[in-house]
């Protein structure tokens, strides 16, 4: 018996030193896991209670450097963390608790082994809780670590292009203001001067493309969350302002341009206001036709003042007798009235060498007919050293061809049309002129077919 009670006493004594020792060791255990758990979770509040990364490179590189700090603060407390987490498996490995809870009634103590088995899970609780806070936070340090690398590489990025895009604006505002105003250009040069603006206007093509991209940088940190200075959204936006202004300005620049070369540049009929005299003024239609205002009446006509007066004194000579003579008293009217009677054949004969002026079934719009009309009366002042209102010449003799060959006043009609209404009314001989009309229809041989021997009755009739 008293072998047995010794035996008994003594594995009561080893199983009392291994239960101290277990709970001893658990209770350590579950301190620095408590430990770890609060510091992790105070980490955490203090990573969330950091600022917004802000909209300065100056600002993102002050708290890059604060949140390193903090980086090295978490990562120094790593060894330690890994330390317990390691004891913490080791502990579970030794002490599993798969069994399932007993359901305890009242009264019962509970076990020992029942307070390993819950040990072991409270300890496999707060080592989980550890485990996920740690992973979290390493992982939230990464992220904002890496989102501060990125902002600070577009920050500075948008703040190198707003320098170069700044010093591109002031040289091309520089530009800008030296354009000389369009009113004190030559009518010669206006050309060369919409050519320069469109120029300068390519050349701003990369100006324009850093604007979008800079705008575009801007707009992709909004979406991250990070919102420029203030500092340098006032600059953005200045820039952004200064850009649309000097758009503004070429677009105005080209359109001023262009409208002055299209009323006072070469292909202008505006040289040709000057052919009436108020309460007249001259107008052009959309197809470039002109007609003429009377102010003083309100009335609007196709036709010239002049050609007005000109057919009323054509109706004064209907009271010659035979048609013949008639006609050919009309007829040398028109051909004063238009001082063709002073134009030889010869001298049309190198207005019509223009490239546009061969082809006899090309079609002329008025524009064209108003170049070579001001090129013969140019001609005709040169070579008889005679003073000739050319605007009055011009306008008079477009309104009878157009009388002639375009009376619904489409604004077109065939260098065939242009040729034999001149060629009829000036000065040369009518053998001369059978010759040279006849001419134009025909081919290399001397010979024309059917159709275009039509054309030209047709034309002549």
């Amino acid at each position: 018996m008293n072998l047995c009670w010794n035996e008994i006493k003594r594995k009561s004594h080893n199983i009392r030193a291994r239960l101290e020792a277990f709970s001893d060791n658990s209770g350590k255990l579950q301190l620095s896991l408590q430990e770890i758990i609060e510091w992790l979770t105070a980490k955490d509040e203090e990573l969330s209670e950091q600022l917004p990364i802000g909209g300065d490179a100056g600002a993102v590189q002050h708290q890059r450097e604060f949140h390193q700090a903090f980086m090295e603060d978490v990562k120094s407390r790593g060894p330690f963390i890994y330390s317990v987490l390691e004891s913490a498996q080791a502990f579970l490995a030794q002490h599993p608790f798969q069994e399932p809870e007993d359901t305890l009634t009242d009264g019962k103590e509970v076990s020992p082994r029942r307070r390993i088995f819950n040990v072991s899970r409270s300890v496999w609780k707060q080592a989980n809780v550890a485990s996920d806070l740690w992973e979290k936070l390493t992982a939230r340090c990464v992220d904002r670590h890496r989102h501060m690398e990125r902002t600070l590489e577009r920050l500075l990025q948008i703040q190198a292009a707003m320098e170069e895009l700044a010093g591109a604006l002031e040289q091309a505002e520089g530009v800008r203001d030296a354009w000389e105003p369009v009113g004190d250009l030559f009518i010669d040069s206006l050309q060369d001067h919409i050519d320069a603006t469109k120029l300068f206007k390519e050349e701003l093509t990369q100006v324009k493309e850093g604007m979008k991209q800079i705008n575009e940088l801007a707009h992709q940190l909004a979406i991250a969350d990070v919102h420029l200075s203030m500092e340098n959204a006032r600059a953005l936006e200045h820039l952004n302002s200064r850009w649309k202004v000097l758009q503004g300005s070429i677009e105005e620049r080209l359109k001023q341009l262009q409208d002055a070369h299209r009323d006072f540049g070469p292909g202008s009929q505006h040289f040709l206001s000057s052919s009436v005299q108020i309460p007249w003024e001259r107008a052009i239609s959309p197809n470039k036709v002109p007609y003429y205002i009377n102010h003083q009446a309100q009335t609007t006509c196709w036709d010239h003042p002049k050609m007005t007066e000109l057919y009323q004194a054509l109706s004064d000579l209907n009271n010659i007798k035979f048609s013949a003579y008639r006609t050919a008293m009309k007829l040398r009217r028109v051909q004063k009235a238009l001082r063709l009677d002073l134009v030889a054949l010869r001298s049309l004969v190198e207005v019509f060498r223009e490239p546009e002026l061969q082809q006899g079934e090309h079609v002329m719009d008025v524009v064209e007919v108003i170049h070579g009309l001001t090129a013969l009366y140019e001609k005709l002042e040169e070579e008889r050293s005679i003073l000739v209102n050319i605007p009055l010449c011009v306008d008079m003799c477009l309104n009878w061809l157009l009388n002639v060959y375009d009376s619904a006043r489409n604004g077109k009609m065939r260098v065939l049309s242009f040729k034999m209404g001149l060629v009829s009314l000036c000065n040369a001989d009518v053998q001369e002129k059978y010759k040279y009309l006849f001419h134009q229809v025909s081919a290399s041989g001397g010979l024309t077919d059917q159709r275009h021997l039509s054309l030209l009755l047709h034309e002549a009739i």
